[in-house]
């Protein structure tokens, strides 16, 4: 005979306490009504998920975000549209009340040489760098948070230079005429080094 039998038969003998008995009843039916709740619980959140889903799914997964932003040294609010696939495509009123649309994308490389999506936040870290602007009247203008610089006239040979203060350091540009810049806190980038 085991422990447990041997204390069974020598407990039987012993009459419950109507107490107990009323207790025991008690714990029966906190039971039930623990598990009713908790099966209520994991049923709304059931809910709450597969209407989040739903919600996702109707977004196609896009991650959608509403930001300040500064565009042309003005504080802009823009919507922006980020995609699992590292591209994202944004929206915003211009100074003349005009809609305009863009986007853009990319891709990062892990240490293994493997190709990934940027993230949303390696994006937006993206959008934050300085702006080249070619205006309708011909002019050349670099823009970054709230300054303003013109530029038109230091191409050289289609080439330009320009220190942005940036803080408390400096954003090195080396921008070709029509043909891209590149952004270094170090050193200015050769023109033949990029694009």
């Amino acid at each position: 005979m085991t422990n447990h039998e041997q204390y069974k038969q020598a407990f039987s003998a012993l009459p419950i306490s109507k107490d107990f008995e009323l207790e025991a009843i008690k714990m029966k039916r906190m039971k039930k009504l623990k598990l009713k709740n908790l099966i209520a619980v994991a049923a709304i959140c059931a809910m709450v998920i597969g209407g989040s889903t739903v919600a996702y799914a109707a977004n196609v997964g896009n991650i959608q975000r509403t930001v300040q932003m500064w565009i042309a040294g003005d504080q802009t609010d823009v919507t922006i549209d980020f995609n699992a696939d590292g591209t994202y495509a944004m929206e915003y009123l211009d100074r003349n009340g005009d809609l305009v649309s863009g986007g853009g994308g990319g891709v990062a490389f892990n240490d293994d040489g493997t190709e990934r999506p940027l993230t949303p936040e390696e994006l937006m870290e993206e959008m934050m760098y300085p702006d080249v602007i070619y205006e309708d009247d011909g002019s050349v203008w670099v823009y970054y948070i709230d300054q303003a610089v013109e530029i038109t006239d230091k191409f050289n040979d289609g080439v330009c230079y320009v220190q942005i203060p940036d803080g408390d350091g400096t954003l090195y540009m080396t921008i070709k005429y029509q043909g891209g810049d590149a952004i270094s806190p170090y050193k200015f980038v050769a023109p033949w080094e990029f694009n």
